[in-house]
């Protein structure tokens, strides 16, 4: 079996052919039915964007640390989030979650990896969990609201240092159905105040309609 690393902590193995991304983890616990192998957890791009941004556009990404602090809007039952977790091993992942059943499957998870902290609050309300929140790294959002743009202007204000990253992945038809998927993705870049633009990627064939969008805070 070959290991391409792609970035620190996440490696490409291929054997007879076939490639998978894989986040290397100290959990021998699978956490969503994903496959593990000499310590290394299969990560499906289909069920993670962030796992698609990895296999279509890995160079693009800003460096996450081992020690980083990375604030993640929209955390679900902790997909991602457990592969993030995975990367920064010495730091920590704030994972905010809006839903009461989710939730439940992310405390579960936060059990048994202590880098976790689940916040049970509404993103679009940054101040709600002022209380548990340092100033991050990174701020990943996986949100599917109108205003994904807005809330991760605010969420960066209050919570990314200065020149720290955003990655965003926009879901456009949960911004505007009715409107192109490139005119909703012009529109919501403008919406995004106070960062440098960086790289923006497609995430075909993964996810259909969806972009990634990357900033940077000024120092």
């Amino acid at each position: 079996m070959n290991c391409l690393e792609v970035i620190p902590g996440v490696v490409i193995l291929e054997s007879d052919g076939d490639k998978r991304l894989a986040s290397r983890s100290l959990d021998a616990q699978p956490v969503y039915g994903e496959r593990i192998l000499d310590g290394y957890r299969f990560w499906d791009p289909f069920r993670s964007k962030l796992g698609a941004l990895l296999l279509k556009a890995s160079r693009t990404l800003p460096v996450l640390s081992r020690d980083a602090k990375v604030l993640y809007l929209g955390a679900a039952t902790g997909t991602t989030v457990s592969h993030v977790s995975d990367i920064v091993k010495d730091g920590l992942v704030y994972a905010v979650e809006f839903s009461h059943r989710s939730m439940r499957d992310l405390i579960r998870l936060s059990e048994r990896r202590g880098n976790i902290v689940p916040i049970l609050a509404d993103a679009s309300r940054p101040e709600e969990y002022a209380f548990f929140v340092e100033p991050v790294d990174w701020v990943y959002q996986d949100i599917a609201q109108r205003n994904q743009a807005e809330i991760a202007t605010s969420n960066c204000a209050r919570y990314l240092k200065p020149g720290g990253d955003l990655i965003l992945m926009l879901k456009t038809r949960s911004v505007d159905v009715n409107a192109s998927p490139q005119a909703v993705l012009q529109a919501e870049i403008k919406n995004l105040q106070g960062l440098d633009l960086g790289p923006i990627q497609d995430l075909l064939p993964f996810h259909q309609d969806h972009w990634a969008i990357l900033a940077k805070k000024p120092r």
